[in-house]
């Protein structure tokens, strides 16, 4: 390997993490602070006010220290004890996984699964929870980052909460790039993370919990208790006594306030405007190119992630080590049963803005010629830069 084959990436491209802004990379490299500190305090609960203010929600927000795994763990814990009856609707493979996880927990697990590349119905929901009224939890994926597919979760919200059930939505992918509103569609426990379409380090998990939610957690004598799982630990030592569990990343938390006020600056609505033209853009130039998308239609289609079916006979791994080493662009493969089969072009955060769909598309269509495939380049192009291009009423991509 040469020595320009071992450098980083020009351009990462991924389903996350993510490149960041000048402004929060900046302030990951600020000056590590003193966790009690007036001015980091502040900063701590400015940022739950913050990341309150993208859900849309009045709920309490809970900022744990980890990768989103951590906090989909304890919300899965905390309100789940032996015997559970749960509902886990799987259109993915972190939905399967979650199921795992939901009965190593020694949860009782009702699976509703649909092929990976589709999506829940709402209608199998309201019909398996009116057959099966054992049912506390639903659990639900938002978006399916490996699939590139979303879940109608505005939906199954209210038919959940209609029938008693507590929900716990993985929305770690579509935060930012899709309208994600617990309040309004009764989803009691949603996670999400720093290192997608906010577009911040890895490292804090950031939870929405109801009401609802709060008097189940305490209801159940199995939720974790000085724990470092425990989300029960931050509602009654830092929101009743301003004290913390454990030491939070400073450093993490300081990006994602930048972050997070990047994003607010910008708006919500035109944030989420941007991540949904960056993955119509993808979208458009792959299948121009003449490769096929794996959603099944474009309603369901991510907008911060572009799954694409690789043609047969190409090595994924070994297409994208070719598109980083010669074009200097990093995409993602798949997880799961889906590896082999799929390959993605990140639009979260910094990569939705501007031309980076471009060079997403132009490297994975380009690194799929030099294997040997047939594919219109120039109307790939042609394509992308159409569905950038500002519409009549509205500005050019930022």
């Amino acid at each position: 390997m040469t020595d320009e084959q071992t450098q980083e990436p020009v351009f990462t491209l991924t389903a996350g993490p993510v490149a960041a802004t000048p402004r929060v990379l900046a302030a990951l490299g600020s000056p590590i602070a003193y966790d009690y500190d007036s001015t980091f305090l502040e900063r701590f609960r400015d940022t739950q006010r913050r990341v309150a203010a993208i859900f849309g929600t009045r709920s309490d927000v809970v900022l744990m220290q980890g990768e989103a795994m951590l906090a989909l763990e304890a919300a899965a814990r905390s309100v789940i004890g032996p015997g559970t009856t749960c509902l886990n609707l799987v259109s993915g493979v972190y939905a399967q996984w979650y199921g795992d996880r939901l009965r190593e927990l020694g949860a009782e697990v009702i699976e509703h699964r649909v092929q990976f590349n589709s999506s829940i119905d709402p209608a199998d929901v309201e019909r398996l929870l009116a057959a099966n009224p054992a049912i506390e939890v639903v659990a639900v994926v938002h978006c399916d980052t490996p699939s590139g597919t979303l879940n109608p979760v505005r939906d199954i919200g209210p038919v959940a909460k209609a029938r008693g059930a507590i929900t716990i939505c993985d929305v770690v992918s579509s935060l930012g790039s899709s309208d994600v509103k617990p309040d309004e569609w009764g989803l009691d426990i949603c996670v999400s993370a720093s290192q997608k379409c906010l577009g911040s380090a890895p490292g804090i998990s950031m939870v929405t919990v109801s009401d609802a939610a709060w008097a189940r957690i305490r209801a159940n004598a199995a939720a974790p208790r000085n724990s470092f799982l425990s989300l029960l630990d931050w509602k009654d030592r830092w929101e009743e006594h301003g004290q913390y569990p454990y030491t939070p990343s400073v450093t993490d938390m300081t990006g994602l306030h930048a972050a997070c006020g990047e994003l607010l600056e910008e708006g919500v609505v035109q944030a989420i405007a941007r991540h949904e033209r960056a993955g119509r853009a993808c979208r458009a130039g792959v299948q121009a190119a003449g490769l096929e998308l794996w959603a099944a239609s474009e309603e369901i289609a991510a907008a911060c992630a572009t799954a694409v079916r690789l043609p047969d006979g190409v090595d994924e791994a070994a297409l994208r080590r070719h598109v980083r080493d010669r074009y200097g662009v990093l995409i993602s493969g798949a997880q799961g049963e889906l590896v082999g089969r799929v390959v993605r072009i990140g639009h979260m955060g910094l990569a939705s803005r501007s031309l980076y769909p471009l060079v997403g598309v132009e490297a994975l269509v380009q690194g799929l010629k030099d294997f040997g495939i047939a594919l219109d380049s120039g109307a790939a192009a042609r394509a992308t830069l159409d569905a950038l291009a500002p519409t009549p009423a509205g500005p050019a991509p930022s």
